[in-house]
């Protein structure tokens, strides 16, 4: 009889029924999932059944280097260079306080090459523009430099900004056809100065069937690449092919071609 009454009390009163949760078609049950534990590859860890293996890091071949403060913004900054800034309807260009064929070439020209790593108005544009005009005036004073010059163009390929890897581009081929024999003496020194150039020789903008103005304004790298390698082998002499084949595999001749 007790238990026929709870019966009729619960069919009386619905609100005391115990309620079913009821699914959307959208909800789905959270099932509870081990924690996955990341770790290094080539540890106790990585071997463990819930552990994910981190990746390597990224190699960095193209990121950028931090740039150091260099000799020629020092000797600049102190008033050692006979130069000045000379504006004219042109736009700017150095006012040599000295007849260019009358400079130590050992002292100054190293000193303006250290200045390629700059990026910074006034110092890259006198740096750039000194290297330009003492090639320009320099004959036969360049070619007993070219050792000294190694380093600071190795200096500013390495710093891997694609500005100053453009501006270093142009010296080299000015430099290549500045001075009988020149282009001989930069073999041996293949192995410093091409191993970057190896590594952005493919680096070309993909634009499909847009127009690329970095080419108009010759800044695109591959292409800036390109051409120096070539001006090595035509300049070279004999040996130049082997060895610019030898830093850079990908590098096809353009005279034996």
């Amino acid at each position: 009889m007790v238990a026929e009454k709870e019966t009729l009390t619960l069919n009386k009163c619905p609100d005391k029924m115990p309620k079913r949760t009821k699914l959307l078609p959208q909800q789905t049950i959270q099932v509870h999932q081990p924690h996955s534990l990341v770790s290094e590859g080539f540890t106790v860890k990585a071997m463990m059944k819930n552990s994910v293996v981190r990746g390597p890091p990224a190699a960095g071949a193209f990121k950028e280097r931090p740039t150091k403060p260099t000799a020629f913004r020092k000797f600049y900054e102190r008033g050692d260079f006979p130069i000045a800034l000379e504006h004219d309807s042109k736009g700017n260009k150095i006012a040599w306080k000295v007849e260019i064929e009358k400079l130590d070439y050992h002292h100054y020209l190293p000193l303006f090459f250290d200045g390629l790593c700059e990026m910074t108005f006034p110092y890259e544009f006198f740096a750039r523009q000194g290297i330009h005009d003492m090639l320009e005036h320099g004959g036969n004073k360049i070619l007993p430099v070219i050792p000294q010059l190694i380093i600071p163009i190795k200096n500013a390929l390495n710093l891997r900004n694609r500005q100053v890897i453009c501006v270093t581009l142009k010296v080299l081929q000015h430099l290549v056809v500045s001075a009988e024999m020149v282009g001989e003496a930069l073999v041996p020194y293949y192995r410093q100065i091409l191993p970057i150039l190896n590594i952005f020789k493919n680096m070309n903008v993909n634009s499909g069937d847009g127009i690329d103005y970095s080419q108009q304004k010759r800044e695109n790298i591959g292409d800036l690449i390109q051409e120096t390698l070539e001006a090595f082998e035509r300049y070279g002499g004999e040996d130049a092919f082997i060895n610019i084949k030898y830093m850079v595999p990908t590098y096809e001749s353009c005279l034996l071609n």
